[in-house]
């Protein structure tokens, strides 16, 4: 059975956010006088949503509930005028989610980014090419809890067994997983083949050629 839709994570899957991420967390820690981060360590922060990323660049004694908050808002502050200094898509996705698309392929972003930025992101990096843009809404968990996941799928009209999830996180296979979807993981992203396969991918993409062959097999 050929597949009739395709819901996909934003960060580390479609758009390389890395750098812009890093340098928003770094603009908070440097106003509070805290020790700052290479991208390497903020790649193993991301995936959770903002809060949680807040929390973690946070020194671990500073951890409270207010300083948690404040420091997310001060984020998005800065990441929203700075998103797209760093920010691109990864090589041959566009070309891949175009093929899909004049394949009759319907297409998603779902995404633990507050949902403030994903459709700005989406647009100008992709056009009009999906057919639904989600990031993280107020009154909705966060991935890898299945709402918004299940949500999408009836919003799409498509049920779990004729979609697929694509992500690059171990977080991206459990929200897949938990909403009855099979998981093609991306190693391009920002956590790699091992922690894709142990989290239980049952398919992997090395690049967009094979994540375009895998998806339209």
């Amino acid at each position: 059975m050929m597949l009739k839709a395709a819901i996909f994570d934003l960060d580390g899957t479609l758009l390389n956010t890395l750098d812009d991420l890093t340098d928003a967390a770094n603009h908070v820690c440097r106003e509070n006088g805290w020790p700052t981060f290479t991208s390497g360590e903020i790649r193993h922060m991301v995936g959770n949503g903002i809060p949680k990323l807040a929390e973690r660049f946070i020194p671990e004694g500073e951890r409270t509930l207010e300083r948690i908050g404040e420091s997310a808002r001060r984020f998005m502050d800065y990441y929203d005028a700075h998103k797209m200094d760093k920010t691109a898509p990864y090589p041959g996705v566009l070309k891949t989610l175009e093929t899909l698309r004049g394949a009759g392929m319907k297409l998603a972003v779902f995404s633990n980014k507050a949902d403030d930025f994903c459709p700005a992101l989406v647009r100008h990096y992709f056009g009009d090419v999906f057919d639904a843009v989600r990031g993280k809404r107020d009154g909705i968990p966060a991935k890898p809890d299945p709402t918004g996941a299940i949500d999408l799928l009836s919003e799409l009209d498509v049920s779990a067994a004729e979609s697929i999830y694509v992500g690059d996180s171990d977080v991206d296979v459990l929200t897949g997983h938990n909403a009855g979807l099979t998981v093609c993981g991306v190693t391009w992203g920002f956590r790699g083949r091992e922690e894709l396969t142990c989290a239980g991918a049952e398919l992997l993409a090395d690049d967009a050629e094979a994540l375009t062959a895998l998806l339209l097999s």
